[in-house]
C-alpha cells in the first residue's frame, strides 16, 4: 500500500510558526499536484494549498500572505510552511498527492493553536 510520510504537526501559540513536509514514495510517478488539506472537528475537508508540476499554485483565501506551499522535485517532498498561525488554523492536515489518474492521501497530521 502505498503511503505518503507526513511530519511536521503539534502545538503552538497563536502567532506562531509550523512548517508540515509531506514525502511522497518513489513508487508514485508522474505527480501532477502536492496539495495540504485540513479538517476541523465538525466541518468538511478543505484545501489549504496546491503546488503543481505546470507552476499553477493555489491557497485557500483564509491562508493567503500567511501559509506558503514548495516542493522539492528531486525529494517528491512537499513543504507547508505555516507562519502567523490563528486558533481557527487548528486542525488535522492532510497530504495529498494526484498522479496522472491516481490519488493519494496521507494519514493526516494534527496542528494545535492554542494560548
Amino acid at each position: 500500500q502505498v503511503q505518503l510520510v507526513e511530519s511536521g504537526g503539534g502545538s503552538v501559540q497563536p502567532g506562531g510558526s509550523l512548517r508540515l513536509s509531506c514525502a511522497a514514495p518513489s513508487s508514485i510517478r508522474d505527480i501532477d499536484c502536492m496539495a495540504w488539506y485540513r479538517q476541523a472537528p465538525g466541518s468538511r475537508r478543505e484545501l489549504v494549498a496546491e503546488i503543481c508540476a505546470a507552476g499553477g499554485l493555489s491557497y485557500a483565501d483564509s491562508v493567503k500572505g500567511r501559509f506558503r506551499i514548495s516542493k522539492d522535485n528531486s525529494k517528491a517532498t512537499a513543504y507547508l510552511q505555516m507562519n502567523d498561525l490563528k486558533p481557527e488554523d487548528t486542525a488535522v492536515y492532510y497530504c495529498h498527492v494526484q498522479a496522472y489518474l491516481d490519488a493519494y492521501w496521507g494519514q493526516g497530521t494534527q496542528v494545535t493553536v492554542s494560548s
